[in-house]
């Protein structure tokens, strides 16, 4: 196989739903080995096999992939899916790994995450979040204050009526973070309002703050970082890189260069035999020669 074949090859649609498939004969392999009632010593045995031949599977493409990059093959590294993939494979292959089996099937698990690599619409909320981190580093201090500032004022009112949920500082953490996932809330609420129903009002502005001010601050960057990463990857999508875009012209131009040399053989080949073929001797020039 050629290097232009490889390269056609691992941009194919068919070599992208062959790593699909496997990744998800992995997710199907993992999912039943959660059933401890079904297996057995033969069927452990069958399926660490597979996981072995799944590992080799995913040991070829990366193979594929970084010779259809040469001759620079760090351009494979430039893309950190691409790197995840390779860190998965080489902590695959060390002897630690063999050992704890705990950390075999951590690494068994990581392999199913290639989903979002596979498709290009999860890559994008991938990359959304991660760029939505910076964003979100002052909206977690300004949650980190709000949570400080109340845990402590509910200690000091309530940690000798229900110490249970307000013992200390790090349990009244705790229950605020219940009280922002208005999960049973209203429960710790009537208990301190056996002090005094005015304390409700302290419940009901750390909810307010907390769950509709707050909480909806992180899913507006969120929203606003998918949009740029949406108008980013169409942007991508009309002007594609000068780089790949002269690869590919340079590719299909070699191509159609070595399909006409074919053709120009083919049409020497032909001539040649037409020149070499026994002319025939016509009457008169046979009776003047004889």
């Amino acid at each position: 196989m050629t290097m232009n074949a490889i390269r056609q090859f691992a941009a194919s649609k068919l070599f992208d739903r062959i790593i699909i498939g496997l990744i998800l004969f992995t997710a199907a392999l993992i999912g039943v080995e959660a059933f401890p009632q079904w297996m057995n010593p033969t069927l452990e045995h069958w399926f660490n096999l597979a996981h072995k031949a799944v590992l080799a599977a995913f040991i070829i493409e990366a193979a594929i992939k970084l010779l259809a990059r040469m001759p620079r093959p760090w351009e494979y590294f430039k893309s950190g899916w691409n790197c995840f993939d390779f860190t998965l494979i080489v902590l695959s292959l060390l002897p630690i790994a063999a050992e704890f089996a705990m950390l075999g099937r951590v690494l068994r698990l990581l392999r199913v995450l290639r989903l979002i690599n596979a498709y290009p619409e999860l890559r994008l909320i991938v990359e959304t979040l991660l760029r939505s981190i910076p964003s979100m580093f002052h909206i977690t201090i300004l949650m980190g204050l709000l949570f400080f500032i109340y845990a402590v004022l509910g200690f000091h009112l309530f940690h000798e009526h229900d110490p249970t949920h307000w013992r200390d500082l790090s349990y009244a953490v705790l229950t605020l973070f219940r009280i922002v996932t208005l999960e049973d809330w209203t429960d710790v609420m009537y208990k301190a309002m056996e002090l005094s129903p005015f304390y409700a009002a302290y419940f009901v502005s750390f909810v307010i703050i907390g769950t509709f001010v707050v909480i909806n601050l992180f899913i507006a960057v969120v929203i606003n970082n998918l949009d740029e990463a949406k108008y980013a990857y169409l942007r991508k999508l009309e002007h594609p890189e000068l780089h790949d875009q002269l690869l590919q012209t340079l590719v299909s131009t070699k191509s159609s260069i070595q399909e006409l040399e074919k053709q120009l053989q083919t049409l020497k080949d032909n001539a040649g035999t037409h020149s070499q073929a026994p002319q025939p001797v016509k009457g008169t020039e046979l009776e003047r020669s004889t």
